[in-house]
C-alpha cells in the first residue's frame, strides 16, 4: 500500500517537475503573426505633418486625443506591431506616412495590437495619385476596349508632341504597349510588395522568428483619381478588387474596409465625388459583401477646427499650423482627422472579426 503510493508520488513530482520530459513528443506551436494589408494613394500615405502631431499631443486642449499613443513625453513604440511601408520598417510609431509625415496608420494599428494577443503587422502599399480605373485596376476587371485603349495611346502621343514643341524637346512618346503595361500596375506593385514580406518576414522582422503568418484583413483608402472620367465605373471595380485580393491570398471572407471618399467635409459631397461616395457605400451594402465588408464614412470625422480655419489659412499661418498641414484633398492634413478614420476604420474590422467568430 505504501509502496503504491510512494509510486505515484514520485510519478507525479517528476511530471511537475520536468513538464518538457512528459510533453517531449508533443510539437511547439508557433505564434501566428496577423497582418493587415493598407492599400491606396496619397491619403493612406498619411498627410499629417508629424509637428502638428508633437504639438496637438502636448497642447492641453487637444493632448487627452492623443494621451493613449504617448508615453510620457514621446511616442509609444509598439513591440507587438510591426509596419512595413515600402523602404521603411519597424514597430509602429509616429511617422510611417509620407515624409515627416503620419497617416491612419498609427491609430489604426494601435487598435488592432490591443484587440489581439498574438502580433500585429501592417503592410502599407500606397502611392499618390494612383486610380482604379488604371493603376491599381484589379485582374478581374480586364483590359478597356481595343477602341479605349487606341484612342488613349493616340492620345499620349499628341500630348509629347505638343510638349516638345513648346518646351524643345525630343522625348519619345509611349508605345501602345506601354500604354496597356500601366493597367494594374499599382496592384501588381502591391501583389509583389505583400508577397514578398509575406515570405520573408522573418528576416525583415528577427523579433517575429519562430512566428506563422495570416492574412487577417485589407483596407482600402482611395478614390481622388477616379473623378475625372471613370467615376462611374467604380463600383464595378471596386467589387473586383475585393474578390480578387481575396483570390490573391487565398482568404474567401477576408475582413475588407473601405475609407469612403469624404474630403467633403461638413459640405454634401458632388458630382463626381458623389458617385465615387455612393459606389463605395452601395459594394459594402450589396448581398454579396455586406457580412464581410464595411464602409467608414470619412467625411462625418471631419476635424471642424481645421475645416473652420482653411479658407483664411494664408492670412493666419501660425494659427493654422496649430490645427492643420495640408489641403482639402489630403483631409487638411489634420492629424484629428486621421485618428478618427484610423479608429473607424479599426473599428469596422474587429467588427467583421468578431461576427465571424
Amino acid at each position: 500500500m505504501h509502496r503504491d503510493l510512494f509510486l505515484f508520488m514520485a510519478l507525479a513530482v517528476s511530471t511537475w517537475v520536468f513538464p518538457s520530459l512528459a510533453k517531449a513528443d508533443e510539437p511547439a506551436s508557433a505564434r501566428t503573426v496577423r497582418v493587415y494589408i493598407l492599400a491606396g494613394q496619397s491619403n493612406m500615405e498619411g498627410k499629417a505633418k508629424n509637428t502638428l502631431y508633437d504639438y496637438q499631443a502636448t497642447d492641453p486642449a487637444t493632448a487627452d486625443l492623443f494621451a493613449h499613443l504617448r508615453d510620457g513625453d514621446s511616442w509609444i513604440e509598439r513591440d507587438d506591431v510591426h509596419i512595413k511601408y515600402l523602404n521603411r520598417h519597424g514597430r509602429l510609431t509616429l511617422g510611417y506616412g509620407s515624409r515627416d509625415r503620419t497617416g491612419v496608420e498609427l491609430e489604426l494599428g494601435t487598435m488592432l495590437g490591443d484587440a489581439h494577443e498574438d502580433p500585429v503587422l501592417l503592410i502599407k502599399t500606397a502611392w499618390g495619385g494612383h486610380s482604379l480605373f488604371r493603376d491599381f485596376r484589379p485582374p478581374s476587371s480586364g483590359l478597356p476596349a481595343d477602341e479605349a485603349l487606341d484612342e488613349e495611346w493616340k492620345q499620349a502621343v499628341a500630348n509629347t508632341e505638343r510638349n516638345n514643341e513648346r518646351n524643345n524637346r525630343s522625348d519619345q512618346p509611349p508605345s501602345r504597349e506601354e500604354i496597356v503595361e500601366r493597367y494594374g500596375r499599382s496592384y501588381r506593385m502591391m501583389v509583389e510588395e505583400v508577397d514578398g514580406l509575406l515570405a520573408n518576414h522573418q528576416e525583415l522582422f528577427p523579433e517575429l522568428a519562430g512566428t506563422e503568418i495570416e492574412v487577417c484583413g485589407f483596407v482600402w483608402f482611395q478614390g481622388w483619381n477616379d473623378q475625372y472620367g471613370s467615376e462611374n465605373e467604380y463600383a464595378g471595380h471596386l467589387a473586383n478588387l475585393i474578390r480578387d485580393v481575396r483570390t490573391q491570398w487565398d482568404v474567401p471572407n477576408l475582413p475588407f474596409v473601405i475609407g469612403v471618399m469624404g474630403q467633403n467635409g461638413s459640405k454634401p459631397a458632388q458630382g463626381a465625388m458623389a458617385i465615387i461616395q455612393e459606389a463605395q457605400i452601395s459594394v459594402a451594402a450589396s448581398d454579396e459583401f455586406r457580412a464581410t465588408v464595411r464602409a467608414v464614412r470619412t467625411d462625418e470625422l471631419v476635424d471642424k477646427a481645421a475645416e473652420e480655419l482653411f479658407p483664411t489659412w494664408r492670412d493666419n499661418v501660425e494659427a493654422w499650423e496649430k490645427v492643420g498641414s495640408d489641403f482639402p484633398y489630403h483631409y487638411l492634413g489634420s492629424a484629428i482627422w486621421m485618428n478618427r478614420i484610423g479608429h473607424a476604420m479599426g473599428e469596422a474590422l474587429l467588427e467583421i472579426e468578431s461576427s465571424a467568430r
